[in-house]
């Protein structure tokens, strides 16, 4: 059993749009043996982006967050003082601050982290899975 760090889209994109995953990502997120944790940034982010008009798919699953876990056979990953630390301290040429936070998360956790995003790629300690 693996445990695999979800960013948001890729979080988004299994529970309302699988066609977006790559094939890997797909079949990673539904082998049932693999732990799926989802850090608490990730509803804050889809959240504020929903807020923003940026993403319109993520109202479902916001009005109906717990559940959506449930479904996707996840769990919420609580955001630690490690985590927030390290992605202050990543010697990473990277400003967004969701995308430092995922990183850390996912070095911190010693999980590979679920991303289309490439940037992942250059973080520091990451395991980046596509």
């Amino acid at each position: 059993m693996a445990r695999l760090i979800l960013d948001t889209n890729a979080f988004l994109w299994a529970v309302r749009q699988p066609a977006k995953l790559s094939a890997k990502a797909r079949e990673t997120i539904a082998d049932r043996a693999n732990q799926l944790l989802v850090p608490a940034c990730v509803p804050w982010e889809l959240a504020i982006k929903h807020r923003l008009g940026k993403l319109p798919a993520a109202a479902p699953v916001i009005t109906d967050y717990a559940a959506t876990l449930v479904r996707l056979g996840a769990s919420s990953l609580s955001i630690s003082h490690q985590h927030t630390l390290l992605a202050g301290q990543l010697q990473w040429d990277h400003a967004d601050p969701f995308d430092r936070l995922l990183a850390a998360v996912a070095v911190t956790e010693g999980a590979p982290l679920v991303s289309a995003d490439a940037v992942f790629a250059k973080a520091p300690g990451v395991t980046w899975l596509w």
